[in-house]
């Protein structure tokens, strides 16, 4: 099968750095960090419709689903890096954002690009994680157009899934395809197809967004700190005591009663000193409200 590149946006040439293989380094990474700058104003564009996704990725989530990333090369190592920071950034517990990547784990360290050409592959890797209706998947192809994630866009359709779709061209076939699109449009890359630049930065920031949107709206987050943060390293067990006393302008040393108190939840912790109240009411409190901090605090009010 013939496959006709010069139609997509990611394989054209950069006239910007056509001759960078000639110039100093400094010059060449300026080139870079010039293209670069690009890639936020691309990825403003399409705010709409990165909201409208995480809007219906949280109500899956809210419902007891999941998040799925899918994809192939560049692109999937992207969703599985995201995927794996969520339980310790947000508390999640393991298995509710996955990283599926054609070829398997040993891609994500050896480069394994003809997988992404099987179509079906997709489906039986959704169906080794118990794929179904409750989930919201999120489907990662720079060119727009990979089987791999055709396949598996198609596979959530008809199950009654969320199917999201993310690109770096106009108009591209998994577009036409999704629930919702969202096509970063970054242009020409700094090497000519080269799209772990540009289109992976971009789509880098996307993830970032539907993940980190995604979990403020479970209630993983009570301002701007992140309040289900997993202790399990020196650094974090410091971090969660910082965050503590700042929420609620405690000392030290009441941070690390109330975290000892929690069972080493800040979520806890923050909650029984803003609200005055007992480990078990506070667990409860919270539960009626989603988790939320803020919520269960206006909840007292009432």
């Amino acid at each position: 099968m013939i496959i006709d590149l010069t139609k997509l946006d990611t394989e054209k040439v950069n006239k910007n750095t056509v001759n960078i293989d000639r110039l100093s380094t400094a010059e060449m990474i300026t080139l870079i960090n010039n293209e670069d700058f690009t890639v936020a104003e691309a990825v403003k564009k399409e705010i709409n419709n990165i909201a409208k996704a995480v809007d219906i990725i949280h109500e899956k989530l809210s419902s007891g689903g999941r998040l799925i990333y899918i994809g192939a090369g560049n692109s999937g190592r992207l969703g599985v890096l995201d995927a794996c920071e969520c339980p310790p950034t947000f508390g999640v517990d393991e298995g509710k954002v996955i990283g599926i990547l054609s070829g398997g784990y040993d891609a994500t360290v050896r480069a394994n690009e003809g997988s992404e050409d099987v179509e079906d592959g997709a489906i039986s890797s959704l169906k080794e994680i118990g794929f179904c209706s409750k989930d919201a998947l999120v489907g990662l192809s720079a060119s727009g157009r990979t089987p791999y994630v055709k396949g598996a866009l198609a596979y959530a359709k008809e199950l009654g899934a969320a199917y999201i779709a993310v690109s770096c061209v106009k108009n591209a076939e998994i577009s036409s395809i999704a629930q919702v699109a969202i096509e970063i449009i970054t242009g020409a890359e700094v090497i000519t197809g080269s799209t772990r630049l540009k289109a992976g930065t971009a789509q880098k920031m996307v993830l970032n967004m539907l993940s980190t949107t995604s979990m403020i709206k479970c209630g993983k987050v009570y301002g701007n700190y992140m309040v289900d943060v997993r202790a399990k390293n020196n650094k974090l067990v410091e971090r969660s005591k910082k965050i503590i006393m700042e929420c609620t302008s405690v000392d030290r040393d009441t941070a690390e009663k109330y975290l000892k108190e929690s069972d080493g939840s800040v979520k806890l912790a923050v909650f029984m000193i803003l609200s005055g109240l007992g480990k078990q009411e506070s667990i409860e409190l919270l539960e009626k409200n989603e988790n939320t901090i803020y919520k269960a605090l206006e909840a007292i009010k009432k």
